[in-house]
């Protein structure tokens, strides 16, 4: 065999393997859907939308997963956005800059539910009980490395021509970030911003050990607060079917939203051709 020929063999024999696993992939989220679907599409039902978990539904949880996921969305998001910029404009090239990247890598990969640990030792423990208020600080913390990355990224991507254009024009740099850097990134931004937002929807961990969980519908944070991941998880645990049931229709309800940002990011904000 020449060395064109073994090449081409390595060629089909590793594009084999991709597809195969690619397939394997497949397999295994049909199977998750098609689980969740059975399971879950026969207990979703007016109660679930209407009525708290204390009476038979998800109410509670639904309206406090929006509430915190919002509210850390609003923390995270300009924290993020900010520290992206710094990283990628004004602190390019600098020792801090290269710190604040290692450690926002580290955050980045770190398990949530060290996170969750976290949070309960710095505002769960001094403040004396759970609250809605730390499952907010906790999702912040998950929400920031992931938008300071994907907003470093973006910018880097923008051609320098573009800010040396506007500099050239005597524009101050404040205003080169604001109206042609982030203008041409802001397609890559907001889908970093999403992207955040459906891990922060999906997690459980992090608010087991900070707003817990609560069978009533409420809006004071400064308590026990619910939410759809970890009303999932205490549910499930109860030895009684039609609770059960109830966890698998939050399991849908929620995998939904999640696959519903991802498909959102991936195909309306995908540039135009």
């Amino acid at each position: 065999m020449d060395r064109l020929a073994r090449r081409r063999s390595v060629d089909y024999t590793m594009k084999a393997i991709s597809s195969a696993f690619a397939v394997i992939s497949l397999i295994a989220l049909a199977w998750i859907l098609f689980t969740l679907l059975q399971r879950g599409l026969p207990a979703l039902s007016s109660d679930i939308f209407t009525k708290a978990i204390s009476d038979g539904g998800l109410l509670n949880a639904i309206v406090g997963s929006l509430l915190m996921v919002a509210l850390a969305l609003v923390i995270g998001a300009p924290i993020g956005i900010m520290a992206g910029t710094y990283l990628a404009e004004a602190g390019r090239g600098s020792r801090f800059a290269a710190a604040v990247r290692f450690i926002n890598d580290i955050l980045l990969s770190a398990p949530s539910i060290l996170i969750g640990l976290f949070v309960y030792q710095m505002v769960v423990v001094p403040t004396g009980g759970f609250s809605g208020w730390s499952g907010v600080v906790a999702l912040a913390i998950i929400i920031m490395p992931v938008v300071v990355r994907t907003t470093e990224d973006m910018l880097s991507l923008v051609p320098i021509g573009l800010r040396e254009a506007a500099f050239a024009l005597g524009a101050p740099m404040w205003k080169v970030i604001v109206s042609v850097t982030w203008r041409a990134a802001r397609t890559g931004i907001v889908t970093g911003i999403l992207l955040s937002l459906a891990r922060a929807a999906g997690e459980t961990a992090p608010l087991l050990f900070t707003a817990f969980g609560n069978p009533n519908l409420t809006f004071d944070l400064g308590q026990a607060f619910p939410s759809l991941p970890a009303a999932i998880n205490q549910l499930a645990q109860v030895p009684d079917p039609a609770q059960v049931s109830i966890a698998w229709a939050g399991a849908l309800l929620i995998t939904a939203g999640v696959l519903a940002l991802n498909i959102i990011t991936r195909v309306v904000l995908a540039p135009k051709k």
